[in-house]
């Protein structure tokens, strides 16, 4: 059953309460005031809960919205009669909303980006989802993918709507079938999850959307925290199940005020809605032949500057290089490792996944991020942010800094060895290009975890090797003392792993290295990464691939 739905009212023609408290700090409030502030209270921050009207004008460009003609309806398939008749309840819930259920799906743009848009009325029947809304959200994923637009999902549900049944049940495997779908055909989709998002719709269409947004404060799980709390008889953990909470667990990618949802929505649809463009025209800075980028450096003196506390790091090039840099976080499955960096950017207008190891300089940054040797979550959340780029068609650039993986207990019991082989073999399967820089210390499968690339360059003091100096001798002789000889017999500088064929090409530094002057480190590593991708712009994704394992496939003597 289907029926039309007016075009919502202008906010000059809705109204709010004159007065209205602060559901959290108890302040009363100007109603004037608090639309002007999109309904966040301006002393402690919460943000109200807001309905589809308020959610479409603060996201969408002025007069773009079209909802679509024909919303669906749920109907009563069981009869259901609790205190009430169901069809009583809906009746209601329409007459209070004008809405057919709890969803509100149509089409608009955010920052002139098309866009299919379904947004939820949690004031509706708690945001339930029965018959009508999952019918709802998959015609919107199925709109969004026959005119390849990105979906855009606003979330606020309690959950499967009871009063339907097991029908309201499979709704959850309707819904998650659209979204993967939309996944499978390279189509974005983001979803903005607010206060609250429970239950069904969590554990379907909700956590399956490319990009995740925590509105700040949402509240956001499977099962409520009273649920929880009464099963486990446990004092649940400051801050539980907030947006925050979860950003922090590697399970959303954003956390964001809703004053910033607009423009962090714009910048999405702009570095992962649009289609790479072609990289020309850009210097050839990499240099082929290694006695042109032969320092005259001992392996050892090379090693010290590829070590140096005040070397440029990921983040440092990429405030340097990209035009925009949206970071994203976490591996999905608990945890955001901070050693390994990764995100949507832009350089010279070329959309690209940029990914890194991240050591830092002061001691509480490189501690924080322990020394940019990732663990298991890290090459996880790696392994996730390449893939979103072979989905929306967007190249692979790594930056590689890093004595090796993460040791530890922690790490073997999460699984290291696990994550890095899935990322090795993961990266070398992709449909996209890939371009790796080896800036600094490339160390063990630590490093190669985030080189298993089309193309691999190394800066001219940077280093690359099986196992760090010290840990070789360690080894062989029994204490690290034999470091420097062992730099020697290992041959890890940039000529001689250009020699070997390890690397294709290396990236000259200016004199005393990248540290002592950035800016000219910056400007030519761009020129090599740009350079790179245009190499690779005519290449199919079955001979970017087919490349990549014959590179990998020829590296090694053997004799037979």
């Amino acid at each position: 059953m289907t029926l039309s739905i007016p075009v919502p009212a202008p906010p000059s023609a809705r109204t709010a309460p004159e007065w209205q408290q602060c559901p959290s700090c108890r302040t009363t409030l100007y109603g004037r005031r608090l639309v002007r502030e999109r309904y966040v209270c301006p002393d402690c921050g919460h943000h109200l809960r807001i309905g589809v009207d308020d959610r479409v004008e603060q996201l969408l460009d002025p007069g773009s919205w079209r909802p679509a003609e024909r919303q669906p309806v749920g109907g009563d398939p069981l009869g259901f009669v609790d205190s009430r008749p169901y069809p009583q309840r809906l009746d209601d819930a329409r007459r209070r909303s004008g809405r057919p259920d709890a969803v509100c799906y149509g089409f608009g743009q955010v920052d002139g980006h098309d866009v299919v848009l379904a947004v939820m009325d949690f004031s509706f029947l708690g945001g339930s989802m029965g018959s009508a809304v999952g019918e709802a959200i998959v015609r919107a994923a199925e709109d969004a993918r026959s005119s390849r637009t990105p979906l855009v999902l606003v979330v606020a549900s309690g959950g499967a709507r009871m009063q339907e049944g097991a029908l309201s049940l499979m709704q959850m495997a309707k819904t998650a079938q659209a979204m993967r779908r939309l996944h499978e055909d390279g189509v974005l989709s983001v979803a903005i999850l607010t206060d609250p998002t429970f239950g069904g719709v969590t554990a379907s269409f909700a956590t399956l959307a490319d990009v995740l947004i925590g509105e700040q404060g949402a509240h956001i799980g499977f099962a409520g925290p009273r649920v929880i709390a009464n099963a486990t008889r446990e004092r649940l953990p400051e801050g539980f199940q907030t947006a925050e909470y979860l950003l922090g667990a590697g399970l959303l990618d954003r956390v964001e005020s809703r004053r910033e949802l607009r423009s962090l929505l714009g910048r999405v649809l702009d570095l992962a809605g649009g289609r790479p463009t072609a990289c020309l025209g850009h210097p050839d800075v990499v240099v082929g032949d290694p006695a042109a980028v032969d320092t005259g450096e001992s392996a050892a003196e090379t090693l010290q500057l590829a070590r140096d506390v005040r070397r440029p790091t990921t983040l440092d090039y990429v405030g340097r290089i990209c035009d925009d840099w949206l970071e994203l976080h976490g591996d999905r499955l608990g945890d955001d490792d901070p050693a390994i960096v990764g995100g949507l950017a832009s350089i010279a207008g070329h959309r690209i996944v940029l990914l890194g190891h991240q050591k830092g300089h002061d001691t509480a940054e490189r501690v924080a991020r322990n020394f940019g040797m990732a663990g298991p979550a890290g090459y996880r959340k790696a392994l996730r942010l390449m893939r979103l780029a072979e989905r929306l068609g967007l190249p692979v650039v790594t930056l590689v800094d890093t004595q090796g993986a993460a040791p530890g207990i922690d790490a073997e019991r999460y699984g290291q060895s696990w994550a890095i082989a899935e990322c090795i073999a993961g990266m070398a399967r992709l449909e996209t290009p890939v371009l790796s820089v080896v800036i600094g210390e490339g160390g063990s499968g630590g490093a190669l975890a985030l080189a298993t690339a089309n193309q691999v360059f190394a800066l001219s003091n940077a280093c690359y090797s099986v196992i760090s100096p010290e840990s070789c001798s360690t080894i062989l002789y029994g204490d690290p003392s034999h470091g420097p000889r062992m730099a020697e017999a290992l041959r890890l500088t940039a000529p001689e792993q250009l020699r070997l064929g390890i690397v294709d090409g290396v990236v000259p530094e200016p004199d005393g290295g990248t540290q002592s002057d950035p800016a000219t480190a910056a400007a030519r590593l761009k020129d090599a990464i740009l350079g790179g991708l245009a190499r690779m712009a005519p290449l199919s994704a079955a001979q970017l691939r087919d490349q990549r394992h014959n590179r990998f496939r020829a590296l090694g003597v053997v004799d037979d």
